[in-house]
């Protein structure tokens, strides 16, 4: 029967097997460069890939999907409320042309200071006149907005809604984002 070698000397199994490397060699193979590829060639791929995913990303934004909206614009209530505002014409819609026209009808001047005085007043009237349209619109179409949820969701309204529309109501409807996906006059809620 052949003669078995005492434990110490077996070769380990589980061992590596081979020399430990030096350490200028680990660490030559940890070393990554910090920045990346640096080569001129290199950032203009990786800044087309940028452009590309953003435009990307801004396309959803525009188009109203979910994964590209911001968390503000998200879920199935805020764009019911979306729908709700743009489904309609909105007093907000006039200011910023409304305080076009003021800064250019205030500019006029005639010979009579007494023409200029009922002018400048004529346009602060009426400025004034808008922005309480304003707020009566935005208030009334947030009631509105809260009373088309409440029948739809019940008890688990989002809060803040009322004002998510009331603020979407101002802006003119070619400036909201997301982009209106329903058209004025659209009563299907």
């Amino acid at each position: 029967m052949p003669e078995q070698a005492p434990k110490s000397q077996e070769p380990k199994k589980d061992g590596k097997g081979k020399p430990t490397p030096a350490r200028k060699q680990q660490e030559q193979l940890r070393k990554k460069p910090v920045v990346g590829n640096r080569s001129p060639e290199a950032k203009r791929l990786a800044k087309r890939a940028l452009q590309a995913e953003r435009a990307k990303a801004r396309e959803g934004l525009a188009n109203g999907e979910d994964r590209y909206l911001t968390s503000r614009d998200r879920g199935p209530q805020r764009k019911l409320a979306r729908d709700i505002v743009d489904s309609r014409f909105t007093a907000g819609e006039l200011v910023l042309p409304a305080l076009f026209l003021v800064i250019i009808i205030s500019s006029i001047r005639t010979e009579d200071a007494v023409v200029d005085l009922y002018i400048q007043l004529g346009t602060l009237i009426a400025m004034w006149g808008l922005f309480v349209a304003v707020g009566l619109d935005g208030f009334i179409l947030g009631k509105k907005t809260q009373k088309i949820m409440e029948a739809k969701y019940g008890d688990k309204v989002e809060k803040g809604l009322r004002w998510y529309a009331a603020m979407r109501s101002i802006q003119m409807r070619g400036m909201r984002l997301p982009k209106p996906q329903v058209k004025r006059g659209n009563k299907n809620f």
